[in-house]
């Protein structure tokens, strides 16, 4: 999952921030942190719910002005599986590049709840680049490994006001998201989308920068922050 990188100074003024920011993040336990897979009566790793794609061949684009960089992200469905805890996973890719540079590359593991069409997250691999060369792995991390556990990326029911961990690995990656709308409109360079899920999301590990994202029906993401959709191949 791409994870923004803020500036130490920027994540205390936030946190000063969201004690009294309008529509900040609803106390922390009102997100979902525990899921109960065995009731999932087991994993596919192909397939969709109504807002996220994981069948191979899916392919989508986004791009946006970030601090004066042209920022490209493109998420692209392998045909590659990869077991994590027992589970074999849908292998999502993400490249993203700033100014035409690659800056992050990151192995997405993801499977289908069986029951009720949640896109659960196992854990991700992670290239952080700078001038072509991989300098860390910051963001990793992988179900069963230091306590890490399984998030919901994109659940398969969608109730207004709802908050989920997608990332559950203590210290590393704690991502959750927050559902504000499943009827809103909105304007791409890859088209105009209906009935779009909109979403408030952050990190427990730096609480005060939330994130707007829009996902579409049967696309997926279409909005991260100031990056929009600007084209998308559904998978063949």
């Amino acid at each position: 999952m791409r994870h923004p990188r803020i500036p130490a100074p920027l994540l205390l003024l936030a946190a000063l921030l969201t004690a009294t920011a309008a529509g900040a993040h609803p106390r922390e336990e009102l997100f979902t942190k525990v899921f109960p897979l065995g009731k999932c009566n087991g994993f596919s790793n192909v397939g969709e719910n109504d807002y996220m794609v994981i069948d191979p061949g899916h392919v989508l684009r986004l791009e946006g002005d970030d601090d004066g960089e042209h920022v490209e992200l493109v998420i692209t469905v392998l045909d590659q599986i990869e077991v994590v805890a027992g589970v074999a996973t849908r292998v999502v890719e993400e490249r993203e590049s700033k100014d035409g540079e690659l800056v992050e590359v990151s192995r997405n593991f993801l499977a289908r709840c069986n029951a009720n069409d949640n896109i659960f997250y196992f854990g991700e691999d992670v290239d952080i680049y700078e001038d072509g060369v991989i300098v860390s792995h910051d963001g990793a991390w992988r179900v069963g490994s230091n306590g890490a556990k399984a998030g919901v990326l994109m659940p398969g029911q969608i109730f207004l006001g709802s908050g989920y961990y997608q990332e559950v690995a203590p210290g590393v990656a704690e991502d959750r998201a927050r559902i504000l709308s499943r009827s809103d409109t909105f304007v791409t360079p890859a088209g105009t989308f209906h009935n779009v899920l909109v979403t408030d999301e952050d990190s427990a590990l730096s609480p005060g920068h939330v994130e707007k994202k829009r996902y579409a029906r049967g696309t997926g993401l279409i909005q991260d922050s100031v990056l929009l959709l600007v084209d998308f191949h559904p998978a063949p």
